[in-house]
């Protein structure tokens, strides 16, 4: 989402566009982001406001893929959790009780806020035996200011307070994409995955054996690419230049 559809809240020229294509085409799609903070819901307005056209059904973020991964491995469990309503959202959704007694997991998302206190009662119940869950490892968020400590910088303070590492959910981890996949009844042979960032959304797509795309209106730039051991399938400016690759419904 974020450095593809939209850059520093502002929609990324053509984007509405290509949305617009993708609509009308009749094909499958979902718009990824590792940022927990916000429920399908909140991001389709915060789109909207952008001039961009996507419902909320067409959205999938890192909270939802945590909430179907602990699902899966511990259905109805228990979580302390360090987030805010995109994430309580997910996990209530999925039928976990959130709680600070004896949970089964903590779990650790972004929050505009983080709080020492909630920090400490994580650490002391990790330390207690609680398995150690992040949504995401981006060390840092945007912000209006600057940048602003995100879920991987704080993960990484409680892990060396605990020496436990959590599991990341979030890209790059390829279990994300297959999870959206699921949610479209899509695969990998006849999907194509669009990022701006080469160390999170193309090596996630690649991992999971997408066809990827790089656009470079966000956060990774062209003279950047050489640099990984790892190549997209394809580099075009933005997501205008995709537009016309959309096949109309019925081709």
């Amino acid at each position: 989402m974020d450095g593809v559809l939209v850059h520093e809240g502002r929609p990324v020229p053509g984007a509405d566009t290509f949305i617009k294509r993708l609509s009308d085409s009749s094909k499958r799609f979902r718009v990824l982001t590792n940022n927990s903070i916000y429920t399908r819901r909140d991001l389709s307005v915060r789109l909207a406001a952008a001039g961009l056209d996507v419902p909320a059904e067409s959205i999938y973020t890192s909270a939802l893929a945590t909430a179907q991964f602990l699902d899966d491995q511990r259905p109805g469990g228990s979580a302390y959790v360090i987030g805010e309503a995109g994430l309580t959202t997910a996990l209530h959704g999925a039928g976990y009780v959130l709680t600070d007694l004896d949970p089964d997991y903590v779990v650790l998302g972004e929050t505009r806020t983080y709080s020492f206190t909630q920090i400490t009662r994580a650490i002391r119940l990790i330390e207690g035996g609680a398995r150690f869950i992040a949504t995401n490892p981006d060390p840092i968020g945007p912000s209006t200011e600057g940048s602003l400590p995100a879920c991987g910088a704080v993960a990484a303070m409680i892990t060396r307070a605990t020496g436990v590492q959590p599991y990341f959910v979030g890209k790059p981890n390829p279990r994300m994409m297959r999870s959206a996949l699921n949610e479209i009844g899509g695969h990998s042979e006849t999907t194509a995955m669009i990022g701006d960032r080469m160390d999170t959304d193309i090596v996630c797509g690649m991992e999971a054996g997408l066809f990827t795309i790089l656009v470079l209106t966000g956060v990774t730039q062209r003279h950047e690419v050489d640099r990984f051991p790892f190549r997209p399938s394809l580099i075009v400016d933005s997501v205008a230049d995709l537009v016309d690759l959309v096949e109309p419904a019925g081709d």
